[in-house]
């Protein structure tokens, strides 16, 4: 098949090389001095004053050739990445992005740039020298609120990604210099085109249609990058980070009420906001939850009033729109993050990177905020009712995270463990009671609280009532006593060890 011209490309949407190699990701040894050629060739084009249709078969073709980091290395110049940039409209003018003709150039520039950046040292030497991290939050600011050009903006934020994921310097410049913080989270309110109804409060509707699988990448990526320029906030040093961070949680909790196009694609956006939610300080995840508005309280007292009178003493209910509450305060993320979490249990693999973000999340959140600690008991642990089967039998969330505690990889025991024990307000007798001495005695161990007693950190004393069916079982439960051996060999309790060697010894004396 003859390769077509760039003169001949005015009629055809893509070129013949990507339709043949659009899926090459491995290439062979043989032809590499001719891949060189060809990406020179590429640049030679690209330089001069072609057709758009002829730029963007090219660029199509250079970011193949881009997966190859062989063939970077000589075609990785300041020059080839300037021209780049200026495909991509990465320039530090004001000039808007008004010819939607020139948007395919932009898009596929972008894609080369994350292809050449993430392979190529010299690419990532070149950006640091090119400011490009400034370069790609202007473009940014000029896709504000602009929903017809998301491709460009998800891949702009790809490659802040991919920058800062391999340059901690970029991170730091990202965060106080070119004010990151903001500007992403703005994206993110963009994407999911929110309403606030109060400073750190936005209209959910939960009716509404999903999120296209447009504005979900473009969320996913922003989400992502965030996490990047983030990922060492452990303090807030200023008031107004205080306030920023805040406003990035009320927009994740956001997120987290509402879905994607797909049910996959759902749970990918809800797995990055559970993982930027990590690097929120622990003081601003308050605003995962907030108070009920008037009308939200006079449902639930509506609700309550209908409940039977050996329910009314339980502080959650679901309100008639299904909204999650508890003391008065609206759970809705709480509950996403627990069912998440579950979903993860459910999986049955790759808890390290799956399961333990949102776990460790959950746990800071409990230890932090009493209301949310309160909730997560009363949904995880239950008033006890089931005295018969062990705790780790069952498919309740307890039974799953009791299993958890003798899981063979110690981060996942640990994190479940930890989540228990702060959920029993850190009180020894507590946990046992949930999750039995044998899953518990390794976290025991570890904090030296063997024989009982409680961990260091304080709770408030509110009452942990017992059920009358574990009130009732309680005396029949099996004490844990010492043993030791008897001369013979056999276990017996330590007591009556000794007494026998305690005989042993007179009869011995006696002898003598």
């Amino acid at each position: 098949m003859r390769k077509p011209r760039c003169k001949e490309l005015k009629s055809r949407p893509r070129s013949w090389t990507y339709y043949v190699h659009r899926a090459t990701f491995k290439f062979e040894s043989t032809d590499e001095d001719k891949r060189k050629k060809l990406c020179e060739g590429i640049f030679k084009v690209l330089v001069k004053d072609v057709p758009t249709t002829c730029q963007v078969s090219c660029l199509e073709v250079l970011r193949i050739l881009s997966r190859d980091k062989k063939v970077l290395v000589p075609v990785t110049t300041k020059e080839n990445m300037q021209i780049l940039l200026r495909l991509a409209k990465l320039t530090e003018s004001d000039d808007s992005l008004e010819k939607v003709s020139e948007f395919p150039v932009i898009v596929e520039s972008l894609k080369c740039l994350c292809n050449i950046v993430f392979n190529s040292q010299m690419a990532q030497q070149l950006s640091l020298e090119l400011n490009l991290a400034a370069k790609l939050c202007n473009l940014l600011r000029k896709c504000k609120d602009r929903k017809f050009i998301n491709d460009i903006k998800c891949f702009d934020l790809r490659l802040l990604f991919v920058l800062s994921l391999l340059h901690t310097d970029i991170r730091s410049q990202l965060r106080y210099e070119l004010q990151g913080l903001p500007l992403l989270t703005q994206v993110l309110e963009s994407a999911f085109s929110i309403k606030w109804t109060d400073e750190y409060e936005s209209a959910i509707d939960h009716n509404g249609p999903p999120l296209s699988p447009q504005e979900t990448d473009c969320a996913i990526e922003a989400l992502k990058a965030l996490f990047n320029v983030t990922v060492d906030s452990w303090k807030v040093h200023k008031e107004s980070d205080s306030h920023q961070f805040r406003v990035m949680a009320a927009v994740l909790r956001h997120c987290l009420l509402i879905v994607g196009p797909t049910e996959d694609k759902t749970e990918e956006l809800h797995s990055n906001a559970v993982n930027l939610l990590s690097n929120v300080p622990v003081s601003c995840l308050d605003v995962l939850i907030c108070p009920l508005t008037h009308e939200e309280t006079a449902q639930e007292a509506t609700t309550l009033d209908e409940l039977p009178s050996d329910k009314t003493a339980e502080k959650e209910t679901v309100l008639k729109n299904n909204t999650m509450v508890y003391n008065g305060m609206n759970m809705e993320a709480i509950h996403v993050l627990l069912n998440f979490m579950e979903k993860r249990i459910d999986k049955g693999s790759s808890y390290r990177e799956g399961l333990t973000p949102v776990l460790s999340l959950l746990t800071e959140c409990s230890r932090a905020h009493r209301n949310i600690r309160k909730f997560l008991k009363d949904q995880v642990l239950p008033p006890l009712r089931d005295v018969t089967n062990r705790p780790e039998v069952g498919s309740t969330v307890r039974n799953k995270l009791v299993r958890l505690m003798t899981h063979v990889d110690l981060g996942v025991k640990q994190i479940a463990a930890e989540f228990l024990f702060v959920l029993c307000k850190e009180r020894v007798d507590s946990l046992l009671k949930y999750t039995g001495y044998g899953n518990a005695a390794g976290l025991l161990a570890a904090r030296g609280l063997l024989a009982g007693g409680r961990g260091d950190n304080w709770y408030s004393e509110d009452e942990d009532t017992d059920t009358e069916e574990y009130k009732n079982a309680k005396p029949k439960e099996e004490l844990l006593k010492p043993m030791g051996l008897k001369p013979d060999g056999t276990i017996t309790p330590l007591e009556e060890a000794l007494n026998q060697y305690s005989v042993i010894e007179e009869t011995s004396s006696d002898t003598d």
